[in-house]
């Protein structure tokens, strides 16, 4: 099993729901009702993307090493086999 690891920016929007995205995976966004309902989202959404891009023979970007207080999704994925 790979861990992968990526920094998350939330973004609280004008309606009060929250957007989340990680700029090391283009695309690879959501949104939920509160900031932990669209981390949720993201890391189900990254988990996914991962597996997409590995089942396709894609090159998986580099882990990210988070600061202090930056929201981070982690996730842990099989290898592909032949």
């Amino acid at each position: 099993m790979a861990t992968y690891v990526y920094r998350a920016t939330l973004q609280e929007e004008e309606d009060g729901r929250w957007s989340a995205w990680i700029d090391a995976l283009p695309g690879c966004a959501t949104w939920g009702y509160t900031r932990e309902e669209a981390l949720d989202a993201l890391h189900e959404g990254t988990e996914l993307y991962i597996e997409c891009m590995l089942e396709h023979g894609d090159p998986i970007p580099d882990v990210e090493i988070p600061r202090d207080g930056e929201a981070t999704v982690t996730v842990n994925v099989e290898p592909v086999t032949a």
